[in-house]
């Protein structure tokens, strides 16, 4: 299979995006978390129902091809686009890189690189599973996702199945939870191998993770000093325990398997459920 060289260019043949008018979810699900960070609220974790969080099993090869007639759309969001830019040109100066194939690589390059684009991309990920209408008309990262996706079964593959015990720290939002309760962060959620550079990106809910389908990412970061380690959105963890103080709230999770509602959402009409709950194969 030829890599899969994206054009930055616009098609002739394509339109833009849907106008805001069709897709009014994503753009108020975005607003309520930023309210929710500016007033220090608390969000009860859950199973992120409204997820995007296809695992595109059996269906790699036939989701590439059919990537190539929507990518060029997508690149006519300027941000994704220059960041792309930028993260291949990253990719082309670093010999490490080379264990993924160039857009595995510079799919979590761009994820990593300091813009506000993997705050939208996330943004749209937690609601791109309300319906596959929903993920047809109003998702506008499916090439993204697929490629962070694919990275991560490949580092996971190559890394043998490994766990790894992580910290997640989330500024201005208090997450509260109860034990044995089965959650996802229905996105794609930063942590660190280091307490201490996890503590510095917020300690109002701090996350201790252990986690058997995220995948260490230093190599392919623009910061590799923060030892991150990229979780899915469709890993499924058990609350093991729950504490709640004046400063901060704490929540321990232990992986449980991994559950998508989505498979292959782009070509098939219907969908598709997957789960391995309790199995950490």
């Amino acid at each position: 299979m030829p890599l899969l060289r994206f054009s930055l260019q616009p098609s002739p043949t394509l339109r833009s995006p849907p106008s805001r008018r069709l897709c009014p979810v994503l753009l108020h699900s975005a607003a309520e978390l930023s309210r929710l960070q500016r007033t220090g609220s608390c969000a009860a974790m859950d199973m992120a129902q409204n997820s995007f969080d296809d695992q595109y099993q059996d269906c790699r090869c036939e989701m590439k091809e059919e990537l190539i007639k929507v990518n060029r759309t997508e690149f006519e969001n300027p941000l994704y686009a220059d960041t792309w830019r930028k993260a291949d040109k990253r990719w082309q100066k670093s010999i490490d890189l080379q264990v993924l194939r160039w857009e595995y690589a510079v799919a979590v390059l761009a994820y990593t690189y300091p813009t506000s684009l993997y705050l939208k991309f996330n943004a749209a990920v937690r609601e791109g599973g309300r319906s596959r209408e929903h993920y047809l008309e109003c998702f506008h990262f499916k090439t993204l996702h697929f490629l962070l996706t694919e990275a991560l079964h490949t580092l996971r593959n190559a890394q043998g199945h490994r766990c790894y015990n992580v910290y997640r720290g989330v500024r201005g939002i208090r997450f509260t939870a109860r034990r044995h309760q089965t959650v996802r962060f229905g996105q794609f959620a930063s942590a660190s191998l280091q307490g201490n550079a996890a503590q510095k990106f917020g300690q109002d809910t701090f996350f201790i993770v252990y986690t058997c389908y995220g995948v260490p990412i230093k190599l392919f970061s623009f910061f590799p000093r923060e030892d991150e380690v990229l979780i899915p959105p469709y890993e499924v963890f058990k609350v093991t325990k729950f504490t709640r103080d004046r400063d901060r709230n704490v929540i321990h999770l232990r992986s449980h398997g991994v559950r998508s509602t989505y498979n292959c959402a782009l070509l098939n009409s219907t969908d598709s459920h997957l789960g391995s709950l309790g199995s950490l194969k």
